[in-house]
């Protein structure tokens, strides 16, 4: 089946929705809508950590753990959640060992809020959902931001409590979190489509996630746009056969220095990453990715320690002072990554990076059009001082996203990438079409 075939899917999918559109008027979607979204607070302090210049510490694009929304069947606890379902296909995947089919997915998400002063907050997330062949290949260019591999069984993703320390810290403590929950201040307003890669304005060296045992703790300087934060999340400490830090342990410890006003933002995140941790390789070409993680850890100095990184992330985005203008907001994405101790012919220096635009409000309200590219992780020395020769890969996205009533949003995408894996010189484009229904 040729693309151009393919592209039948994105409005077969839509027309599943021309009934209730259709029907808006019989059932009144908006009424339901504002129903199911009605705001229930603990008292007026709830929450008041958040930070709504802050949407990725309040419930942003790919964080959802804001009370907004939500229905209490409690006291103190108050409940939102959605459902996406998504349907793709890319022109190419059977060149990489993937399959050129049709395939659908969805995702489950419930998240729970629990407040016991007023100012902390208990955030529980529960989550199912599937994905085939096609999602999952995060080194290949096309791991969807919506992705959740569960296969349908509803398990705890994510679990943490956050308290204020005086009147400018916020601390976590977390059995399952990810760091980039715990900084100062959001890294990007690219809102992405389609591909995950350009989720936090370029997921490779620095933001590259794994969700394990983690704290931290986000100073904000009184009321002026600085903001500094520190944190540390742990893999094996949960396993049994190695502890928290220990030297066994794969851990990854970010610092971040933030300046964030309304219009505009830039921040310098330092990222350490220990013994082996590997969460960059998801969105890296397999040069990039290769890790010699073979050597045993033993505690000592003679070289016998899995191979440890040290990544940079530089982050700034600018918006108009008005939407519904020709101007688009801008997000830009740099990492380095150097790797030592790794074996030889492995990467030991990378690099990435990644432009985003966004134009809001451009036909109705709510509407959003999104352009993006950039590169994955890619090595640019290797150890042993050889030539990397890697592969010039790139990534791109271009979608639309709509709302029929505010509960319900659509989303229609192409996107592609080029020589994205080993060397292989073919290139990808898919399709997807995700519609999201938020309670």
């Amino acid at each position: 089946m040729k693309l151009f075939q393919r592209l039948l899917v994105a409005p077969a999918a839509l027309g599943l929705l021309a009934p209730l559109a259709a029907n808006a008027t019989e059932v009144n979607l908006n009424d339901i809508s504002n129903y199911s979204s009605e705001k229930v607070e603990v008292d007026s302090n709830s929450f008041s950590n958040y930070s709504t210049n802050n949407p990725l510490l309040a419930g942003g694009e790919g964080i959802s753990h804001s009370q907004d929304g939500g229905d209490s069947f409690s006291s103190t606890t108050v409940m939102n959640g959605s459902a996406v379902f998504s349907i793709n296909n890319i022109d190419g995947a059977d060149e990489l060992g993937a399959r050129e089919t049709t395939q659908t997915m969805y995702q489950y998400t419930m998240n729970l809020n629990t407040s016991f002063t007023g100012d902390d907050n208990l955030y529980v997330r529960l989550r199912t959902g599937n994905g085939g062949a096609n999602f999952g290949q995060k080194t290949w260019g096309y791991h969807p931001n919506r992705y959740s591999g569960t296969a349908d069984s509803l398990a705890v993703d994510k679990i943490w409590y956050q308290f204020p320390f005086g009147d400018s810290a916020t601390v976590w403590v977390a059995p399952k979190i990810e760091n980039y929950y715990m900084y100062a201040a959001t890294p990007s307003i690219y809102k992405p489509g389609a591909q995950k890669a350009f989720k936090l304005g370029g997921l490779s060296a620095a933001f590259g996630a794994s969700t394990a045992t983690g704290a931290g703790v986000k100073y904000q300087v009184g009321d002026s746009p600085w903001a500094f934060s520190t944190n540390i999340v742990s893999k094996n400490s949960g396993t049994g056969s190695e502890g928290f830090l220990s030297n066994g342990d794969q851990s990854k410890w970010d610092t971040m220095i933030a300046y964030t006003k309304p219009q505009w933002h830039a921040s310098l995140t330092a990222s350490v990453q220990h013994n082996g941790w590997s969460s960059f390789s998801y969105y890296a070409t397999k040069k990039a990715a290769s890790l010699d993680n073979s050597a045993m850890v033993d505690g000592s100095d003679d070289g016998q320690n899995k191979p440890n990184g040290l990544a940079y992330a530089f982050r700034t985005y600018w918006r108009p002072a008005e939407s519904g203008t020709i101007t688009p907001e801008v997000t830009i994405g740099y990492d380095v990554l150097t790797i030592s101790n790794n074996g030889t012919g492995n990467v030991k220096e990378a690099n990435s990076y990644m432009i985003g635009l966004n134009w809001k409000d451009m036909f109705r309200a709510d509407d959003t059009i999104g352009v993006a590219f950039g590169a994955p992780l890619r090595a640019t020395s290797l150890e042993g001082d050889g030539d990397p020769n890697d592969v010039d890969a790139t990534m791109w996205e271009i979608y639309y996203s709509f709302k029929p009533n505010d509960s319900i949003e659509v989303t229609p995408a192409v996107f592609g990438a080029s020589d994205i894996y080993e060397d292989s010189e073919d290139d990808i484009t898919g399709v997807m079409v995700t519609t999201k229904f938020k309670f």
